[in-house]
């Protein structure tokens, strides 16, 4: 049934939805994240610098070899240059030096005088007019890098002197140009095969995550399960703890505070269980002073109209005080029977009609309810304690609401549209209603809402003692049913009892 559960002793049905504490969409996913990107970070930092190393260090050999091989060259072969030099001379001279440079483009300028070591060869965009310059007015050997053609070439410039003290310059100009595509070439495939590596050391770092967070996560996921076992009741549930972490000191302070819990709902139980001994005992106690209390009460109200009028009244209080500490006796020894969990149904198939006019006609009610009960409406029930959760509904209405009061018998399905037909028992009266905070004590025990609603004249059979809410709902979940309370849309209170719709006889339970 898909209704609204009231407070203190009706059948509570509320469905609370937890949501598991799923790790593996969460920390875990966190922890492995943060760590393939710290490896991708790492790996991507560590390729950058190693190939500007690399690439630094091959340009380097190569501009320092190409330096030192033409400065070697020039030192070889120019002492047999005649200066000033023809354009044969000239390309005889650049000739030499490139044979010996390992037959790189040599170019050799003598004032406006140009000779190429391989005529074919275009160099006038590879040597630019800054390093030229720079050459022209420099000491020693100059080198640019330029891109040619989309390729990358090395230029080495360096002036010719005179082999005199004083290191003239002779107006001889000499260039090396020296082709890179096969250093670039090198750094490509030094980039690429760290950048090939870069993958495996991801990989590895996601496994190392996976691993590192399952050995992190798994106590907490151990400490999550033994929380929801300490949540639902399973109060002896407790964590191994391993280790001398933070994790582990989590542990024990759980293990800590359940054992500090376990204790303390045993000594709540053990002293619960002690009252109710001690309800149970004294209502026991109290039943042979009352018969006897009674029995002289009721001689005495027998006699009242004998009585001088003062002495009359209070033998009608003194019975009619009896009379309910009677009752108050017998509804703490009825609650006592349930909180020990021996109050049993007595269950036979029964006409719900019948039973509610009997209960109504035995205290006398008839005249002021009016009943709409349906016919013919048979099921299996305690008809004892239905005649209880009738008087206590009914009286609860005429005591403290307004008229009319009426119970209405009938049938209805759950509200989810199951299959599952029920007992209907609704009692309603013209009062003003129950507030909210009346609504949800309204089945505790010792509870009584007089201040919220307008109290009548005194009921015999009115319980007066704040139980018989609470037995009424105690005798609807022995019965597999509940009571719900609710306002009535013209303003009073209408409590409902549900029962379950059984055919045929039942068993005793």
């Amino acid at each position: 049934m898909n209704r609204t559960d009231t407070a203190g002793g009706a059948v509570r049905r509320a469905t609370s939805r937890r949501r598991p504490w799923r790790l593996v969409g969460g920390l875990r996913t966190r922890l492995v994240i943060t760590f393939v990107l710290v490896a991708l970070v790492s790996a991507l930092t560590a390729t950058a610098l190693a190939y500007r190393d690399a690439r630094t260090a091959v340009l380097r050999r190569t501009q320092d070899a190409a330096v030192d091989g033409l400065r070697e060259r020039i030192t070889t072969v120019a002492p047999d240059l005649d200066v000033p030099p023809d354009h044969a001379s000239l390309s005889r001279f650049a000739a030499k030096v490139s044979d010996g440079l390992g037959a790189r483009i040599v170019v050799a300028r003598y004032q406006n005088l140009v000779a190429v070591s391989d005529p074919r060869a275009d160099t006038r965009e590879r040597i630019t007019v800054e390093l030229r310059a720079a050459v022209m007015t420099g000491g020693g050997a100059r080198f640019q890098r330029v891109m040619w053609r989309g390729e990358p070439y090395l230029v080495v410039g360096m002036p010719v002197t005179y082999a005199d003290g004083d290191r003239r310059p002779s107006a001889l100009e000499v260039y090396a140009i020296t082709d890179l595509r096969a250093e670039r070439d090198d750094t490509a495939a030094l980039l690429d095969s760290v950048r090939a590596g870069t993958v495996p050391v991801v990989v590895l770092a996601a496994v190392l995550a996976l691993l590192a967070a399952g050995t992190v996560l798994r106590p907490v996921r151990k400490l999550g399960r033994a929380t929801r076992e300490l949540a639902t009741g399973d109060l002896g549930s407790r964590v191994a703890v391993t280790g001398h972490d933070e994790l582990a000191e989590l542990a024990r302070t759980f293990n800590e505070s359940a054992d500090a819990l376990q204790a303390s709902d045993a000594e709540l139980r053990e002293q619960e269980a002690k009252a109710r001994r001690f309800v149970a005992d004294v209502s026991h106690e109290l039943r042979t002073p009352l018969a006897a209390m009674t029995m002289v009460a009721t001689v005495l109200e027998e006699d009242a109209d004998q009585l001088p009028p003062d002495t009359a009244r209070a033998a009608r209080t003194v019975g009619a005080e009896t009379a309910r500490l009677t009752r108050l006796v017998e509804d703490l020894m009825e609650i006592s029977r349930f909180d020990a969990g021996a109050a049993r149904l007595n269950a036979v198939e029964t006409d719900l009609a019948d039973t509610v006019r009997a209960s109504l006609a035995l205290r006398g009610w008839p005249e002021r309810v009016e009943t709409r009960l349906q016919e013919g409406l048979r099921t299996v029930i305690d008809r004892r304690r239905v005649d209880v959760i009738v008087a206590n509904l009914v009286g609860n209405a005429l005591r403290h609401g307004a008229p009319p009061v009426t119970v209405t018998l009938g049938t209805a399905r759950a509200a989810n549209g199951g299959d599952e037909e029920w007992v209907t028992l609704q009692v309603a009266d013209h009062g003003p209603g129950l507030p909210p905070e009346a609504r949800e004590r309204v089945f505790d025990r010792f509870y009584k809402a007089d201040a919220a609603r307008t109290r009548g004249a005194a009921d015999g059979g009115g319980q007066g003692s704040g139980l018989g809410m609470a037995i009424a709902s105690e005798n609807a979940r022995l019965h597999g049913g509940t009571i719900e309370v609710a306002d009535a849309p013209w303003g009073g209170a209408v409590f409902t009892l549900w029962l379950p719709l059984r055919q045929g006889v039942g068993d005793e339970r």
